[in-house]
């Protein structure tokens, strides 16, 4: 299986300036709790947004830059060769930024999506969803409380 997961504003918001533009800790916990122990495919800028590599996830990484090298990263410079590196993962993770969510899309079994009910002012987006290719198959609304500051829905698509 081969998983896009991301959360996006009600406009397919991502990011700005290479950062997430909320903070909702209960997807995080639902983010480590779906990747730990998988392949997790990202690119470049979204590799280097993180601290430190993140525990217990092989993190391969796309870049066009052929002399990338990261401690913590499998460097390649397609999707189609992410892939093959993560071929014996039951579960694979594209998890962005917005150029590689739009890569991975064709190959994506399955999208785990959480929508952030509100708009924001971003440079990066997630791909529309074409409702030809994917079913809705489960939802799960999140209120805002004093932890998170707007609702949201966890939102699973299958590909149909």
């Amino acid at each position: 299986m081969i998983t896009l997961i991301a959360a996006a504003g009600e406009n397919n918001e991502l990011g700005k300036d290479n950062d997430l533009v909320w903070h909702l800790p209960d997807d995080f916990k639902r983010f480590k709790q779906l990747t730990t122990g998988h392949h997790i495919i990202m690119g470049r800028k979204t590799f280097e947004s993180f601290p430190k590599p993140l525990p217990n996830r092989t993190h391969v990484v796309i870049t066009r830059n052929p002399n990338y090298k990261k401690e913590g990263a499998v460097v390649t410079n397609s999707m189609e060769s992410a892939l093959e590196i993560a071929k014996n993962d039951n579960e694979i993770f594209i998890i962005g930024g917005g150029e590689i969510y739009t890569l991975g899309l064709d190959f994506a079994t399955k999208i785990e999506l959480t929508r952030v009910h509100a708009s924001f002012d971003v440079d990066t987006y997630f791909p529309e969803i074409p409702s030809k290719d994917w079913k809705l198959t489960d939802e799960v609304f999140h209120d805002k409380d004093e932890r998170h500051k707007h609702s949201f829905t966890y939102q699973t698509f299958i590909r149909k």
